[in-house]
């Protein structure tokens, strides 16, 4: 404390060192570790996917497919047109089925329908799905369906294009399995003719590894909705083509 005299008067003042300081109490840093707890994990889509109750696909799945990768592509016109009637599609899988019993539910005249079938560079029956691995796993399983069919793998893991090409040139095919991308190519290329196609089956409800069904895999997505704008539509429209989600 100090005293000071001012006319006579004195008064006192606090020294610099008596007058209170503020005091700050430091927070001990986290750790790492207590980092990571505190922070909130977000949860994969496999996390949740495994956790929920398996649903089927239904035919409102693919019309909202072709909507959302449209939307800004097309205007509501044109997006109309796109929607495909309800007519064209096939029961759906329920999860019941395997792939022979399927196709014998929505082609109960397959043995009539094999015999009349002529012509080449075409198929009757196209089995649409995400991997080679995955085409080869569905070709074994249609078996009990297929009998003494033709069937023809689609897809470009170890099998060039030149060489499908000549297959279908050569000999009558009734069944296809394989993957968009190259089912597109081979009809780009007039490989592959659509008009006598009667069945097209998306292997929609089965899940790969990460849990992704086909159309979660925005590579195959992209290349099935190009492969549907190829007449597919058109020939669905017609009622000559039937849709399936297997």
């Amino acid at each position: 404390m100090i005293w000071e005299t001012n006319g006579g008067r004195s008064s006192r003042r606090e020294s610099p060192e008596a007058q209170p300081k503020e005091c700050f109490l430091r927070q001990p840093k986290k750790t790492k570790t207590e980092k990571a707890k505190t922070k909130k994990r977000k949860k994969k889509i496999t996390e949740i996917l495994a956790k929920s109750e398996p649903k089927p696909g239904a035919p409102e799945d693919l019309q909202q497919l072709l909507a959302d990768y449209y939307c800004s592509r097309r205007s509501v016109i044109e997006l109309e047109e796109l929607r495909l009637p309800e007519s064209c599609f096939l029961q759906a899988n329920d999860l019941t089925h395997s792939l022979s019993s399927y196709l014998k539910e929505i082609c109960p005249k397959w043995a009539k329908l094999r015999k009349s079938h002529s012509e080449k560079k075409s198929v009757l029956v196209l089995v649409i799905c995400s991997s080679a691995v995955r085409a080869l796993e569905l070709i074994r399983s249609m078996t009990a369906f297929r009998g003494d069919s033709k069937v023809m793998k689609l897809f470009a893991k170890h099998i060039k294009i030149q060489e499908q090409v000549r297959l279908l040139e050569k000999r009558v095919v009734h069944l296809g399995v394989g993957t968009p991308g190259r089912i597109k190519e081979l009809v780009k290329q007039g490989a592959l003719l659509l008009n006598p196609l009667r069945f097209l089956v998306f292997d929609w409800n089965w899940r790969d590894q990460k849990l992704r069904r086909m159309m979660d895999i925005p590579e195959i997505r992209k290349e099935t909705c190009e492969l549907l704008e190829m007449g597919i539509l058109s020939l669905c429209k017609s009622e000559s083509l039937k849709l399936g989600l297997f």
